[in-house]
């Protein structure tokens, strides 16, 4: 298996182990690697976790304006896609994700909820998909790629699909 579907198919599975028993998200797709998931079953998985699953296999994939999958994407197609390959459609733009979805507490924030910023003093205009241990995997803009980013602000609004 070449090394990028590797590196994307052990960070599936690091997202994975947190839907199963919380184990910290690493940083970067590499250092996934040498997660393990936990041994027996604790419970079932959400549509947000396993739409966060799908988004983290995709990891590396590179951020196209207008894209939604399979090969490029930005932000809200990364979204729209992740829930689509799980059975649920959402709209194709932040805002409209925005709302279409339940809002909850950032507090209450869990992985697979929807993270979504008004980075234009506007309206909703950026999403990501909540991936734990204060990380989102997002398309974060132009020039750049499918990936892991820590939260740098606490300036944002939780949805939850479901």
């Amino acid at each position: 298996m070449p090394a990028v579907l590797r590196a994307r198919a052990t960070a599936a599975a690091a997202v994975l182990a947190v839907a199963f028993g919380g184990v910290a998200l690493p940083a970067t797709a590499a250092s996934a690697a040498t997660h393990r998931a936990p041994v027996g079953h604790v419970g079932s998985v959400s549509i947000g976790q396993r739409a966060l699953a799908e988004a983290a296999r995709h990891l590396g994939a590179p951020y196209v304006f207008g894209s939604a999958g399979p090969r490029t994407f930005d932000c809200s197609g990364l979204i729209q896609y992740a829930f689509a390959q799980v059975g649920v459609s959402l709209p194709r733009s932040s805002g409209d994700q925005y709302a279409a979805v339940r809002h909850i507490a950032t507090a209450d924030r869990q992985p697979g909820d929807l993270i979504f910023f008004r980075l234009g003093g506007g309206g909703v205009d950026h999403v990501g998909i909540y991936a734990g241990n204060n990380q989102i995997v997002v398309a974060p803009k132009s020039g750049d790629h499918v990936r892991y980013q820590t939260l740098w602000t606490s300036a944002y609004s939780v949805g939850r699909v479901g």
